[in-house]
């Protein structure tokens, strides 16, 4: 088995809205662990995700694949590249018992 793993991610730039507070303290979690806002909304987001059993039974449903997207995504323009990876290209493998604060990246 390797003991690297080459990751490439594709990114979309999306418009979301959030409360003053919610703003100031995703910025203070982000200086707190040492990465970007972006890094920690991707994570937060995909902790959540993986935690919720609801949500996990409803994406096998047909009813998951009919949604209309609500979330306001840019498309970028014909002559414009596509958003570079923020992450670094090489990433270790994490064990299922690390906690996200240390996949975000955290100096912990």
């Amino acid at each position: 088995m390797p003991l690297l793993e080459v990751v490439q991610t594709r990114y979309v730039s999306a418009s979301i809205r959030l409360t003053d507070t919610t703003a100031l303290q995703l910025d203070q979690y982000a200086a707190f662990i040492h990465a970007s806002a972006d890094e920690v909304m991707e994570q937060a987001l995909a902790y959540v995700f993986s935690k919720d059993r609801d949500l996990q039974e409803f994406v096998r449903t047909p009813e998951a694949q009919r949604i209309t997207p609500t979330l306001r995504v840019r498309r970028p323009l014909a002559n414009e590249p596509a958003e570079p990876s923020r992450r670094k290209p090489v990433s270790v493998a994490l064990s299922a018992a690390q906690t996200p604060a240390i996949a975000a990246g955290s100096k912990a």
